[in-house]
């Protein structure tokens, strides 16, 4: 049976003058960070580019780490990903995971230009630590999501959520970095294959014919 969808929820603008504000911070703040970095980039540039005095960043951020992180969690594509992941309506396992990457597969696409900037940013100059920060936040809804598996039809090996989680989180890492890297190369990009769901269908099936 095909997968069912329901709408997406999509993210309340802001209404407040604070909440204005902020917002406005965070998107100067993002460009500038992509254009200068994060050391080149100061205070002084952020509150010009917003049209506010320096101590006006003050009302919502404490410094300009705090405004990194803000950006980092507000570029993430998990505002779109995890709504459209939980609208999902499949009966099956296969189904399930096919739609569930097809919707992260699109997500990160639409925020790649947005966030992978930023991502690397964040690995040199913070050896990661906000992407720690918003993992472990985020971490009950995604092992929730793993754990959905099981309110499907399907039989599952008996492998912990954790682990398939993480397995799972490697792949389309590794997907999107190679893609970045290596998609040019007459290797990649004349093979004419279906590199992500390739990769899904090895998730769910491996590598090895079944010898029943």
């Amino acid at each position: 049976m095909p997968t069912r969808r329901k709408p997406v929820p999509t993210k309340a603008a802001p209404t407040t003058r604070g909440e204005v504000t902020r917002t406005k911070l965070l998107q100067v703040a993002h460009g500038l960070f992509l254009e200068n970095g994060f050391h080149g980039t100061s205070m002084r540039d952020i509150a010009d580019a917003a049209g506010i005095a320096v101590g006006g960043i003050y009302n919502h951020f404490s410094d300009k780490e705090a405004i990194f992180a803000a950006v980092l969690d507000a570029y993430h594509p998990y505002h779109v990903i995890l709504p459209a992941l939980e609208a999902i309506e499949a009966e099956t396992v296969e189904d399930f995971m096919r739609e569930a990457s097809r919707r992260l597969y699109e997500g990160v696409t639409g925020a790649k230009a947005q966030l992978l900037p930023i991502l690397f940013i964040e690995l040199v100059e913070f050896q990661g630590r906000h992407l720690k920060q918003l993992m472990e936040r985020l971490m009950p809804t995604l092992l929730n999501f793993i754990q959905g598996f099981s309110r499907r039809r399907g039989q599952l090996r008996p492998i912990p959520p954790p682990v398939m989680f993480r397995t799972y989180m490697g792949m389309l890492a590794g997907y999107f970095l190679s893609e970045m890297l290596l998609r040019d190369t007459p290797l990649f990009s004349q093979a004419g294959v279906d590199w992500f769901n390739g990769m899904v269908d090895i998730y769910l099936h491996g590598i090895l014919e079944s010898e029943a």
